[in-house]
């Protein structure tokens, strides 16, 4: 037991020795106990929350989710126009990038980014306090709860370790889906009145599908090509990405070609 502790303390000294010390002093990243604090808060959440609202009336928040919704469109714009102008301006290659960790205007523009990309995610857990506020529980499904959960944990090891290189390509495709994602559902919020111009939604699991294919060609492919980014977090990435596509293709399955197959 002496000697497990001794191993965990000294992989946790590691793991806060070996992080990119340009990172180390902004919020949530020096060390991964408060990312977990926050997972462990949120898994408390989905299973106390429910049954906390069971006897009680679902909680109107349409006003909130109109201004969230709106202002993740308004986040995910500007992640998308820093990593895209950043990567131009810095000559970015699509195929190896490796990070930079220089503290020049650049290379401290795409870390920047990188941590919003970051805080985004632990911003995104809102989403599951919204469903269990509104006892909407059908929708804390298993996919629901293991992309947000996830999602923190890959993006502060990103901050930490990869502030750059490579990682901007998963921050542009991501955050162009999700200005599309949150302005369906800032849409939505709006009332009932909306619904016949979001035809849509289909669509919009569509392109969170190509998303992850497209990321895992792009990560599969530095990872088996000699470039200078950590193989660790390509792999990561890879089956990460591989997992999403799985898990979103039965999604999709479920809610459109199945349904439609029981009505045939």
């Amino acid at each position: 037991m002496a000697l497990l502790a001794q191993r965990i303390q000294t992989f946790y000294q590691w793991v806060l020795d070996n992080g990119d010390k340009r990172t180390d002093s902004w919020l949530l990243v020096y060390s991964p106990v408060p990312i977990i604090g926050i997972f462990i808060l949120y898994l408390l959440s989905i299973w106390a929350g429910p049954k906390i609202m069971k006897n009680r009336e679902p909680v109107n928040l349409k006003g909130v989710l109109i201004g969230y919704n709106f202002a993740m469109v308004g986040l995910s714009a500007y992640m998308f126009h820093e990593f895209l102008v950043t990567a131009w301006l810095a000559n970015y290659s699509l195929l190896c990038q490796p990070v930079d960790y220089s503290n020049s205007a650049l290379g401290m523009r795409m870390a920047k980014v990188c941590w919003w990309f970051f805080f985004s995610k632990v911003i995104e857990l809102s989403d599951t306090f919204f469903f269990i506020l509104r006892k909407k529980n059908s929708q804390l499904t298993f996919l629901h709860v293991y992309h947000h959960g996830t999602m923190i944990f890959n993006w502060w090891a990103g901050v930490k370790y990869v502030a750059g290189g490579q990682s901007f390509f998963i921050g542009v495709i991501n955050t162009f889906v999700h200005v599309i994602m949150y302005l369906y559902y800032g849409l939505a919020a709006l009332g009932p009145h909306m619904q016949r111009f979001l035809w849509w939604k289909r669509y919009l699991t569509s392109l969170q599908l190509i998303q992850f294919f497209i990321l895992t060609i792009h990560t599969g492919y530095n990872y088996f090509a000699e470039c200078d980014f950590p193989d660790s977090m390509n792999a990561v990435v890879l089956a990460y990405s591989i997992s999403l596509i799985f898990l979103f293709s039965n999604f999709y399955y479920q809610n459109y070609l199945g349904k439609k197959s029981k009505k045939t």
